[in-house]
């Protein structure tokens, strides 16, 4: 009998370069998966293995494990809003 391939899942992922350098990254359908890695490749791998072990804690409790498949990302500019010098997270 033929195994099935097991099923593909995407998910979206958000870089945001830090100041003191390197990258934060969050997967904006798991609540609470973020990390960080120095380089965009390291970050993306630290990403794959903090998605890996937020699944397999979803698989644990008989969770659904959420996919990006139908999402789309978009981004829209504003003209005249005042950004503040400080981190907004200060």
């Amino acid at each position: 009998m033929k195994q099935s391939e097991p099923k593909k899942t995407r998910f979206h992922l958000v870089f945001r370069p830090e100041p003191e350098g390197g990258f934060t990254v969050l997967v904006p359908s798991l609540p609470g998966c973020i990390t960080y890695g120095k380089t965009l490749t390291t970050a993306k791998r630290m990403a794959a293995d903090a998605i890996q072990g937020y699944c397999q804690s979803l698989h644990k409790h008989n969770e659904p494990i959420p996919s990006d498949d139908n999402i789309f990302i978009s981004s829209i500019e504003f003209y005249g809003v005042k950004r503040s010098k400080a981190p907004a997270h200060a």
